[in-house]
């Protein structure tokens, strides 16, 4: 990760290396289980990590678990590396960029997954020109099965929005979307695994109502999610296609999904896409 920043836009912080020094800011359980996959798949050594919690028994538990650097010091992070992941709590964000204010250069880059929290708001408190991307990532990740969003602030090259594709290709997949977007990506990806598990917790009773075991049910409901959404995936297909090559005609599905229109289950999922991404709005303009 040495190869240098090219076509760098006016305005922007002078060319220097890719970043290879890593802090995490906040290692918690989204930033933890994202610093696990970097070391897993070798994007950052682990002489070159530096990660952050708030207690020094903490610090000593993950430092022996992942042979890398714990601090409760996040100014010591960040004077010590280039690339800062901060993993903090959104309410946490603009205190801890105030306190790393001091290490923060042009030469530096801040990736941030704090949710709600814009690149512009971002930029201003770091009080220097320096590359700001924000992530999106969902709960998936742990299993890395996640899907991220990414969007970059007004310094970020090429090559750091490479670097960052690979970061989160780590644990699952990647969207690049403008900033104005990410608000709907929180109310679809951010809180759509919630939506699923009612789905499926439904599914499952349903299961349960005609006869089967709970736990062949539960198993039955995750593993058809799990292959009908693999084929959208996979096959690039348009799920209305998908859907019509398993209804039959006068067959079963048909009566099933005339239950699921007749109870605006289309209808209510995407009011609730609109809701939570209200709110997310909302979140942001705070």
């Amino acid at each position: 990760m040495t190869k240098k920043q090219k076509n760098a836009a006016p305005g922007q912080p002078s060319e220097g290396p890719v970043p290879s020094r890593l802090a995490v800011l906040g290692a918690g359980k989204m930033a933890g289980t994202l610093l696990q996959a970097f070391l897993r798949s070798g994007l950052f050594a682990p002489e070159n990590i530096i990660a952050t919690v708030q207690h020094e028994a903490r610090a000593a538990q993950l430092a022996a678990q992942l042979g890398i650097t714990v601090t409760t010091d996040n100014l010591r992070a960040v004077r010590e590396s280039d690339l800062i992941l901060l993993g903090v709590k959104p309410q946490s964000v603009l205190e801890v960029l105030h306190q790393i204010r001091p290490a923060l250069s042009a030469r530096k880059a801040l990736f941030s997954i704090a949710a709600a929290v814009k690149t512009s708001a971002l930029e201003e408190a770091a009080g220097v020109a320096l590359p700001v991307l924000r992530a999106m990532p969902n709960t998936p990740a742990l299993i890395g099965c996640g899907a991220t969003a990414l969007c970059r602030g007004r310094y970020v090259t090429p090559e750091l929005l490479a670097l960052a594709e690979r970061m989160f290709l780590s644990v699952g997949r990647t969207v690049l979307v403008e900033e104005k977007h990410m608000d709907a990506v929180t109310g679809l990806s951010g809180s759509g695994p919630a939506y699923i598990y009612i789905i499926l917790e439904a599914l499952a009773e349903a299961g349960v109502k005609v006869g089967l075991p709970r736990d062949v049910a539960t198993l039955l409901a995750a593993q058809t999610a799990l292959g009908a959404a693999s084929m959208v995936l996979q096959t690039g297909s348009h799920p209305a296609l998908l859907k019509d090559a398993v209804t039959t005609p006068a067959g079963c599905t048909m009566d099933g999904i005339l239950e699921l229109e007749e109870g605006g289950l289309r209808v209510t999922l995407i009011k609730a896409v609109m809701r939570a991404t209200a709110r997310a709005r909302e979140l942001a303009a705070q």
